[in-house]
């Protein structure tokens, strides 16, 4: 019987990772637009109502296993805090300062501070002389895009960047903590993190009031909340996860490096967006980051 390798890059499977690389660079357009009329919380709160409704629907028609234990409960709320709450509502905050391409470049640094909290926290991924100079490169690009804007007095863009990053630091965590599911449906992970964000938001927006002086938002926005729920989080993690599943999590990884240019060139298109010389200097310190930490391309030329 003629099979084809594991973990092999198929056409298909090029293609579905180019589609995932335009919905979640299309979160950061959708966020931008949304988050001038919804506060950051409020719209996270929306954002993970919706997608875990989805998931769920999709879950039931499908007739997944559904398996729930104590520690499973316990451990998805962890998760939906590191990967939902916290990351969700600190991008979007950065947004409302910052445009999606600039906020999907520093997102890119979640690779990086992965390697970084993974090297502390796990005995089998320490450092190597390789990643060290993919997290300095990574730390040098970062170091740019807000130097680069504190020096044209653009502080409060520096701080919005600040927002994401704090986010991707947030990212890393999960990155991390998310190995104590391997075994378990990830699709059942993934409507369960964000059904326990729906409950920590819900509680977070009613004690902090963040539906205080809410109306009714334009169409536009309204189609954006809609799209960052429904194909940027709901559809892209069914999708993430067939990908996983056919080509492996280091091909899959590859979509870190394509979601900033799809952020671009949507923002670019959309919104009129536009990046600096500095913002591009550091995209390109970010991107020799990443290539340098995924190490393929030596493999390569080693071979």
């Amino acid at each position: 019987m003629n099979t084809a390798p594991a973990n092999l890059m198929t056409t298909k499977s090029w293609l579905l990772l180019l589609l995932l690389a335009g919905i979640w660079g299309g979160s950061f357009l959708f966020g931008r637009i949304a988050v001038q009329e919804i506060s950051p919380l409020l719209l996270t709160l929306f954002r993970v109502l919706i997608a875990a409704l989805c998931l769920w629907v999709f879950i039931l028609v499908t007739r997944r296993k559904i398996t729930i234990t104590k520690w499973l409960v316990i451990n998805i709320a962890g998760m939906a805090i590191l990967n939902n709450v916290i990351p969700f509502t600190f991008i979007l905050q950065g947004q409302k300062e910052i445009g999606s391409g600039l906020a999907s470049i520093v997102n890119a640094m979640t690779p990086i501070w992965t390697v970084i909290i993974a090297n502390f926290l796990t005995s089998d991924e320490k450092m190597t002389t390789r990643k060290i100079l993919g997290i300095v490169a990574g730390f040098l690009g970062v170091a740019v895009l807000m130097g680069g804007d504190l020096l044209q007095g653009l502080s409060a863009s520096a701080f919005a960047q600040a927002s994401v990053l704090v986010a991707t630091i947030s990212y890393g965590f999960a990155g991390v903590f998310g190995k104590r599911f391997k075994g378990h449906d990830p699709l059942l992970i993934a409507a369960g993190q964000l059904t326990a964000s729906t409950i920590f938001m819900a509680i977070i927006v009613f004690v902090s009031r963040s539906t205080d002086g809410f109306s009714t938002p334009s169409e536009i926005v309204i189609w954006s909340v809609l799209g960052l729920a429904i194909p940027c989080t709901a559809f892209a993690y069914v999708l993430f996860f067939k990908i996983l599943q056919s080509a492996g999590a280091t091909n899959v990884s590859l979509v870190t490096f394509l979601v900033p240019v799809s952020a671009i060139i949507l923002g670019i298109i959309f919104l009129n967006e536009s990046l600096t010389p500095w913002h591009m200097a550091g995209m390109i310190l970010i991107a020799l980051g990443l290539v340098i930490l995924d190490g393929r391309l030596f493999k390569r030329r080693s071979a």
